[in-house]
């Protein structure tokens, strides 16, 4: 199985959600804490799991995802 690996811009992200439903193994999840503006933002949970599709990257509206595959 391939493997992956997400990078979140935790200050540009508003916690849309978009790519936590796009992700087909479910690694991301809505941060408990916030960013600067007071969003709660995503984060990979599982990373581990992460295959690297770019799924999350691909739907993200603000370009705050970038995924590398191993």
């Amino acid at each position: 199985m391939a493997k992956g690996r997400v990078e979140i811009d935790r200050e540009r992200c508003k916690g849309c959600e978009v790519c936590i439903g796009a992700c087909p193994v479910s690694i991301l999840a809505l941060s408990s804490s916030v960013n600067g503006k007071g969003y709660a933002y995503a984060e990979a949970v599982l990373p581990e799991k992460c295959t690297g599709c770019a799924n999350c990257a691909l739907v993200c509206p603000d370009g705050c995802i970038e995924v590398w595959r191993d």
